[in-house]
């Protein structure tokens, strides 16, 4: 299971850094053409924000765990994010984009896995 953890972990991870990296460097002008409606309701510092949560969680899961630098800290990082895919979800019910809605549940079912395995049973 410990190995099941570490994939899931590992695409959370590059999925969170991905989308937070691109929320940070692109301008919400460009984010909002290329489909991301909901960034018209948000500043661009907002927009920053939420992609440097998104960025910093994706480290969180990995690093600590992966250094042996206080882990449980993964755990933490996962339950954030998964708190981020709430709000995500939040955001498109109230939009009316329910073609967005599924993909922040998956993604918050994949960090409720990784921070319960790794709260619990298969804490580092």
């Amino acid at each position: 299971m410990n190995i099941t953890l570490w994939i899931i972990t590992s695409v959370l991870a590059l999925a969170f850094l991905a989308a937070g990296l691109m929320k940070i460097s692109q301008p919400k002008e460009k984010l909002t053409a290329s489909g991301m409606a909901w960034a018209e309701d948000f500043s661009p510092t907002s927009v920053r924000a939420i992609g440097a949560v998104e960025a910093l969680g994706a480290l969180g899961l990995i690093l600590p765990a992966a250094l042996g630098i206080a882990p449980v800290l993964a755990a933490w990082a996962a339950l954030g994010l998964a708190a981020t895919m709430l709000g995500a979800a939040a955001v498109h019910l109230r939009r009316k984009e329910a073609k967005a809605i599924p993909v922040n549940l998956v993604l918050l079912l994949l960090a409720t896995v990784v921070a319960w395995g790794r709260f619990g049973p298969y804490a580092l």
